[in-house]
């Protein structure tokens, strides 16, 4: 004998049914069944709809009988044929007109109790499996119909009644003693008193209605068929990247039912734990997948945790007093008054000190459970010897589940470490002594974060996948999406990164996608996106709260700069080529160092200085390793040493400023490098990050441009008056060529002062031979004292900067 289950979505409609009988009738070749069937998909739902409307006097509850008895007749027509159709639509009708009566009543008396609710809930059932059976018939002749009432016996608590297995099994057994047919069609979830009044199994009964009928028949196996491929190690709408279990012992699934995993109801297990009867869970809709095979074996060699689950709307009530420390009774009070209001108690941790119990419970129950409890504990707080009940709602818990779990040490660190990471704070913890299931409970908000970002430490071979918020898609922008759709595959391979762009936007449009932009089409569907907006972006970011989020930005805008405090207080790494933010008063460059540490957010600015040159990077290394910076000497300004080595007798200097804004060496605002600011900016960078205090102020910048040019408010005007100071430009060229020098934008540090401006290089100087948009650095330490630390190579260009920011991006992957 076989059992097998089919839930609602595998006998949604006719087309799902036809589906399960081929299963049926290919299974009944080789075993007897049983088969226990649910009601149609969201008919439970509907009734109890009808039923809630009706006992408010609202007369719509007849638009949903309607609707539910279309349903039922549609889904009949198309499995039996019409010659056959006549009697059977009756006896839906029958059935439908039997739920108006009920329905009718509790219009009329305005009130639906347990008992009623039951009856009504039972009809989805009982007009299922009817249906079902009678389709059956077409292709099997050999089988029967039974109804679950007459055999599985319970108490009168209704909405939830407990079995009676005494007489269930011996009931089921003398039925089956005696059946012929192969096949035995039976309706789920439902039962009866021993008075013969129907009671329910609780929702998802259908799957316990299947367990007591293996358990009573020892049967060779149980089949849970559904709409997905077994149990999952973590909820797949949820999570993309989880996948199915294929084995799992029965402790290991229980654990996960109850926390969450809906593919089984948690009570299934026991009426077949106690027969070793193997349960597997299938798909009816992929029925040669391999599914999940749940027994009471252990594999050694399994994976440490099995799968993660999760339970949503949950409240923390928190009972703390001083009077609690040393005083028997007080959990055994607590947990009475929980009892007596038949709530249930999911989660426990109480400190050693006992001076504080947390329970968890649903959010449905927070309110009648503090009232209860505050009423029992109303003497000690009046005499302030415990504090009135804390309610904290809108949480999760989150389960770790593995039966090999207690062979591992070192995973609750994990875990936590895991989750900290990503900014989800724990707010209890709870493992049974079977090491068997960590649970913790977090913010309700984080729940998508923390499944993810625990999956993926857990089972995806330490893939980690990191979620881009591009802000700028200029000439550098553009080439960074371009190296990211070109080296996606090879990070994923190589070096096991996911690289995801989850936003971009530009001055006039922004568009997000939380599975990934494609990066084929981007330009396209960003002219299509909708209106940028700065505070809409920041707050899209932070309401996804998906893992190892990193807002990028490409931009030069000093209002984009002052977003990185909010991103870094959320848990979002920043990488930036804008030189605003650290170039800014030295207090706001510290607090946002300061929050990086804080809240374990990467801040990176590689690119500030030198685009794709490791200048930071070594500077940081340099410090770390116990080394001090007295002098700097650098050209740092790639679009300066552009101009600069290009300008001549045959090129004027307004032709050459121009021309290094086209290949995009220049800022926007082709002053801000010709002023210097940029230059100082990123010497006042350097100096910070060597350990220096100092602002941008204190840094001479002796300007070789005249000041009618500086005071220009637009790019035309700028470059006109170029033009009339030609003269001007044309003498510095001149000294220069007298002097045998060539002319190099330098940025000096040394004895605590800082200054940026032109220089005549002599031959002999390591600057005279810089070429093209190079920079250069001379850094000299403690170690580095007769010959500098230096640093050269391409300062300027859209491709470099971009690498500078992909390399800052994927350092973070790396961490």
């Amino acid at each position: 004998m076989r059992i097998l289950k089919f839930g609602g979505t595998s006998v949604a409609n006719a087309e799902n049914i036809k589906r399960v009988l081929e299963i049926v009738n290919k299974k009944s070749e080789q075993d007897q069944l049983v088969v226990v069937v649910s009601a149609l998909s969201k008919v439970t739902d509907l009734l109890q709809a009808a039923a809630t409307k009706a006992a408010s006097n609202d007369e719509s509850f007849k638009d949903i009988v309607a609707e539910i008895e279309k349903k039922h007749l549609d889904t009949l027509k198309a499995l039996i044929p019409v010659s056959e159709q006549s009697s059977l639509l009756s006896h839906v009708k029958r059935i439908i007109n039997h739920l108006e009566t009920l329905l009718d009543g509790c219009f009329l008396l305005g009130e639906l109790s347990n008992r009623t609710s039951d009856t009504i809930l039972s009809f989805g059932e009982l007009l299922s499996s009817y249906i079902i059976a009678e389709a059956l018939k077409q292709t099997n002749k050999n089988n029967g119909y039974k109804d679950s009432r007459e055999l599985i016996k319970t108490n009168n608590h209704f909405g939830k009644a407990a079995v009676n297995f005494e007489v269930t099994n011996q009931l089921i057994r003398d039925y089956f003693a005696t059946n012929e047919s192969q096949v035995v069609i039976m309706p789920g979830f439902i039962a009866s008193s021993l008075d013969g009044i129907i009671t329910t199994l609780g929702r998802g009964g259908s799957d316990y209605t299947a367990a007591i009928l293996a358990g009573a028949l020892n049967a060779k196996g149980l089949e849970i068929w559904t709409d997905v491929n077994g149990m999952y190690t973590a909820n797949p709408k949820i999570v993309k990247q989880a996948h199915p279990i294929a084995t799992i012992s029965y402790q290991e699934a229980m654990e996960l039912s109850h926390f969450g995993a809906k593919v089984l109801y948690p009570p299934t297990i026991q009426p077949v734990l106690r027969k070793n009867i193997p349960i597997v869970i299938k798909n009816t809709f992929e029925p040669e997948s391999e599914g999940t095979y749940i027994s009471n074996q252990v594999s050694s060699k399994d994976t440490i945790v099995k799968g993660i689950s999760h339970i949503d709307n949950i409240s923390l009530i928190t009972l703390e007093g001083s009077g609690m420390i040393g005083v028997s009774g007080s959990s055994k009070r607590l947990f009475e008054v929980l009892s007596n209001e038949s709530i249930n108690v999911i989660f426990i941790t109480q400190a050693s000190s006992e001076h504080s119990i947390c329970i968890g419970i649903l959010n449905a129950d927070a309110e009648n459970a503090e009232q209860a409890i505050n009423g029992a504990f109303e003497v000690e707080i009046t005499q302030n010897k415990v504090d009135p009940c804390i309610v904290e709602k809108n949480l999760c818990i989150i389960a770790l589940v593995g039966e090999n779990m207690k062979n591992h040490q070192g995973l609750s660190g994990r875990m936590f470490s895991t989750l900290g990471k990503n900014n989800v704070n724990i707010r209890a913890i709870a493992q049974g002594a079977s090491e068997r299931n960590i649970s913790v409970v977090i913010n309700e908000r984080d729940v998508k974060k923390a499944l993810n970002t625990l999956h993926e430490n857990f089972f995806e071979e330490n893939t980690k996948q990191l979620n881009l918020f591009v802000m700028g898609v200029g000439n550098v922008g553009e080439k960074f999406i371009e190296q990211i759709h070109s080296q996606r595959k090879f990070l994923k391979e190589n070096l096991k990164i996911n690289v995801r762009v989850i936003a971009l936007s530009n001055s006039r449009k922004m568009i997000f996608d939380e599975d990934g932009i494609s990066l084929k089409e981007w330009q396209a569907a960003l002219e299509n996106g909708e209106t940028a907006n700065k505070d809409a972006f920041i707050e899209r970011a932070k309401e996804l709260n998906l893992r190892n989020s990193i807002f990028v930005d490409i931009t030069a805008n000093a209002t984009v700069s002052e977003t990185y405090e909010e991103f870094l207080k959320q848990s979002i790494a920043v990488v930036t080529c804008n030189k605003i933010a650290c170039s800014s008063e030295y207090a706001n460059y510290k607090k946002l160092k300061n929050l990086s540490r804080q809240f374990n957010a990467p801040f990176l600015f590689e690119t500030n200085v030198g685009a794709g040159l490791p200048i930071i990077d070594t500077v940081k290394n340099l410090i770390a390793s116990g080394d001090k910076v007295h002098k700097i000497q650098a050209v740092l300004s790639g679009s300066l040493n552009f101009i600069f080595n290009n300008f001549d007798k045959d090129n004027s200097f307004l032709d050459v400023v121009k021309e290094a804004g086209v290949q995009g060496f220049t800022e926007p605002d082709p002053k801000i490098d010709l002023s210097g600011i940029d230059v100082a900016r990123k010497i006042l960078i350097l100096i910070r990050e060597s350990g220096y205090e100092m602002d941008i102020d204190a840094i001479a910048n002796e300007s070789f441009m005249p000041a009618e040019s500086l005071a220009t408010t637009t790019n035309e005007a700028f470059f006109e008056s170029l033009k009339k100071h030609s003269a001007h430009f044309e003498a510095i060229y001149d000294e220069a060529l007298s002097k045998d020098s060539r002319l190099k934008y330098v940025a000096q540090f040394e004895n605590g002062k800082a200054s940026v401006g032109l220089q005549f290089i002599p031959k002999d100087h390591p600057f005279y031979n810089l070429e093209g948009k190079d920079n250069i650095v001379l850094f000299y330490t403690d170690r580095y004292v007769d010959q500098p630390l230096l640093i050269k190579g391409a300062g300027a260009g859209a491709a470099v900067t971009a690498s500078g920011i992909f390399a800052d991006v994927i350092r973070i992957g790396n961490n």
